[in-house]
């Protein structure tokens, strides 16, 4: 009998070759069909008494025969509770520290590592999480990188080039969830209500929250898409998102590509409206993530686990449409979002004012999917290379499998009863054209206007 089969199964032998429940053609088979993490634990605690209890095969299958699977499991628990002694062993993976800080902007984006706080996601875990709000991007940077915050919300794109030493020295980084997909939108002064059409915002300002981000990207290529060079024929500005809506209501800016709350505050205050949402550009893009230095993984890799346990729960309570409107709530205050709840909620719920004298419905607007697809860095990584940012040959296939950690994901998923996906790559459609992550530069290759060369 295998270490994690089920021992109270009269089936099962203790013999080690081969499959040792015979259903399946190899024993890797069999392993791959085992239960994980706390459940795991528990069934070799009730093997190991099985195997101390009745040490001939016969004498276990005679027994269980007898008795049947239930009283057998009863039985064995009043010689000593196998969950009490799977407790006991779970605490070898006791966090290093569990005073912990972790930054964020205060956007709809984090909602999962905000309302893991108030919503005693973190508690649950064995840690005492202090969730700072912080002032822009380049700072929440460079606190993390200056080891002031244990783990970080940062901008999808940013750990890929902090890694590669892109704005920053390089220090390799993790990503081992995404935080949310979609929940952005592209939002314009009121001024341009009758002026709808791309090919026509030449000599615009448009406004995004920093060079690294998804929300670059995407508005370079849908303006590129409409003809529209984003160097030369318009002015992108970085802006941290907390300061769009006062540029727009200024007349600093045309326009911006921003978080959804921050947009639908523009339409709250009656100084903007939506144009587009981001969802309309590329369905199911990534845009922020939960994000650590990987010499914090090696320095404190149950405190990382138990923090990432923490925000997959939160996410996977976000990620149901019932949950929104109490998530709302809890994330409005001044300390987090500093947001009126309505304002929230239309984010959340998908039921929102578009400025334009209409009320939307679309409870996809933002959804919240964890799950760090190496192929979301690779189309990330042509990005930077089609703009300039990155020069050069790219690996990259490798440097996706190195900051975002979608294997690491999977394996907290399954402990924790969530169903990761099957392949850690997929292919996606922005603005009608596919992307297959195994032929990067082919894709970059076919975009009329770039840098790259």
């Amino acid at each position: 009998m295998a270490l994690f089969d089920n021992p109270f199964d009269a089936r099962r032998r203790f013999a080690r070759g081969g499959c040792s429940c015979g259903a399946h053609e190899t024993q890797a088979a069999h392993e791959a069909a085992l239960p994980t993490g706390d459940a795991a634990i528990e069934r070799a605690v009730d093997a190991t008494m099985m195997r101390a209890l009745f040490p001939h095969q016969a004498e276990r299958r005679a027994f269980l025969r007898s008795v049947g699977l239930s009283t057998a499991a009863a039985a064995v628990s009043q010689f000593l509770p196998t969950k009490f002694v799977a407790e006991a062993f779970a605490e070898a993976g006791k966090p290093e520290k569990t005073d912990l800080k972790v930054g964020f902007i205060p956007i709809t984006c984090a909602t999962p590592i905000i309302m893991a706080k108030p919503m005693g996601f973190y508690e649950k875990q064995g840690l005492n999480v202090d969730v700072v709000k912080t002032a822009g991007w380049a700072v929440v940077r460079d606190k993390t990188l200056n080891k002031e915050y244990d783990a970080a919300h940062m901008l999808a794109p940013m750990p890929l080039a902090i890694t590669m030493g892109l704005g920053s020295n390089p220090v390799p980084f993790a990503v081992p969830a995404i935080e949310n997909v979609n929940g952005q939108a592209i939002c314009l002064a009121n001024k341009h209500k009758d002026n709808r059409d791309p090919k026509n915002w030449k000599g615009f300002k448009l406004a995004i929250p920093f060079d690294y981000s998804n929300h670059n990207y995407l508005l370079r290529y849908y303006l590129a898409e409409h003809g529209i060079d984003p160097d030369t024929d318009v002015q992108l500005r970085s802006v941290p998102p907390p300061e769009m809506v006062a540029n727009l209501r200024a007349d600093n800016i045309d326009g911006f590509l921003a978080p959804d709350n921050v947009v639908q505050r523009a339409v709250y205050d009656g100084v903007g409206f939506i144009h587009i949402l981001s969802k309309e550009i590329w369905d199911g893009h990534p845009c922020c993530s939960f994000s650590v230095a990987q010499d914090t993984i090696r320095e404190m890799p149950n405190a990382t686990a138990a923090l990432l346990r923490a925000i997959l729960q939160a996410t996977a309570c976000a990620s149901k449409t019932e949950n929104r409107k109490e998530i709302a709530a809890a994330i409005a205050p001044a300390n987090y979002l500093n947001q009126p709840v309505t304002v929230v909620e239309q984010v959340l719920t998908g039921t929102y004012a578009d400025g334009l004298g209409s009320v939307k419905k679309d409870p996809k607007r933002v959804a919240f999917d964890p799950f760090p697809y190496e192929s979301f860095a690779i189309w990330t990584l042509t990005q930077m290379k089609r703009w300039g940012q990155i020069k050069g040959d790219v690996d990259y296939a490798a440097v996706a499998k190195q900051v975002y950690r979608a294997t690491d994901a999977a394996r907290l998923m399954k402990q924790d009863g969530l169903t990761p996906p099957e392949a850690t790559t997929k292919t996606f459609v922005v603005m009608g054209k596919t992307f297959d992550p195994a032929k990067p530069e082919e894709y970059l290759e076919s975009f009329k206007i770039k840098r790259a060369s």
